[in-house]
């Protein structure tokens, strides 16, 4: 077994080992639930990045360690104080990159769901070739609840995956969260198997894939092309999304109700300031 070479910052946010030609990442911050602050981002695209050029890796596993999957974008380890123009500006290219990560992965490439998965680790497991999640698995994508808009090409991703009807109620008001077996019924995972059971049947099926030659591919026969498409509108309005005041407010409201009371009065005075700074956009 070996396993890649990652630098010091990559190292501390993923496990990785290298068995029968098979990577499996394994993101590894169970205190903070395995959420993606942009070191967690960049350590993952380190990671598919020497995946794609190591001939040693022939298929992929991504999964996570302790109770969560993921719980999705960490908001406050992304978003940095500067010009409303300049932060628009870095929101766009952030949201771009991070799913760029996935579309561009030149290996097969299945998530193995550990947990819940909340948000962008949701969108992005969709555009592996498989989800296989464990029975305690559950999938949530708050999106309008935060008062953003979808993310992960999701918008055009989920209504091929889902059908326009479960579709709308995962990214709508009422901000469905799939249980691993509502979610295999409505087609957003593939194959749900006990918990303690999850890492074995991954590997299992990367073997199978790697014997029959599975080549990169996404899920409901959705297009590199059309996918990459919605990722880049899709990061506008995001962006957009993140500037307005209904996201300022539900943030302000959000952290209140955490008792984080700091953010919360920050993202209150953000929107009560917001006409005066927004003209700067």
């Amino acid at each position: 077994m070996t396993t890649l070479t990652l630098s010091d910052i990559a190292a501390r946010h993923l496990l990785t080992s290298i068995k029968d030609d098979v990577l499996t990442i394994t993101m590894n911050r169970p205190n903070k639930l395995n959420g993606w602050t942009m070191d967690m981002m960049e350590s993952l695209k380190e990671a598919f990045s020497l995946a794609n050029t190591d001939e040693n890796v022939k298929a992929i596993i991504l999964t996570g360690v302790g109770k969560y999957y993921s719980a999705g974008v960490n908001l406050a380890g992304t978003l940095k104080v500067m010009p409303p123009k300049a932060l628009h500006e870095l929101i766009v290219k952030n949201n771009q990159r991070l799913f760029e990560v996935f579309l561009n992965c030149e290996k097969p490439l299945l998530v193995a769901i550990n947990g819940p998965a909340i948000g962008a680790s949701v969108t992005s497991a969709t555009l592996a070739n498989c989800i296989v999640a464990a029975d305690n698995a559950t999938f949530s994508t708050p999106f309008s609840a935060l008062g953003i808009t979808p993310e992960g090409c999701s918008s055009y991703h989920f209504p091929r995956l889902l059908g326009e009807e479960n579709c709308q109620r995962m990214l709508g008001k009422e901000g469905w969260k799939p249980t691993a077996e509502e979610a295999l019924t409505v087609g957003l995972v593939q194959k749900v198997v006990p918990q303690a059971l999850l890492m074995e049947e991954a590997n299992r099926i990367a073997q199978d894939w790697i014997t029959n030659k599975e080549e990169r591919q996404f899920l409901a026969n959705s297009s590199l092309k059309a996918l990459q498409a919605a990722n880049t509108s899709e990061s506008v309005q995001l962006a957009d999304a993140f500037m307005s005041a209904a996201f300022l407010k539900a943030q302000a409201r959000f952290f209140f109700t955490k008792k984080k009371y700091a953010p919360s009065i920050t993202f209150c005075m953000l929107w009560a300031l917001r006409p005066l700074w927004a003209r700067f956009l």
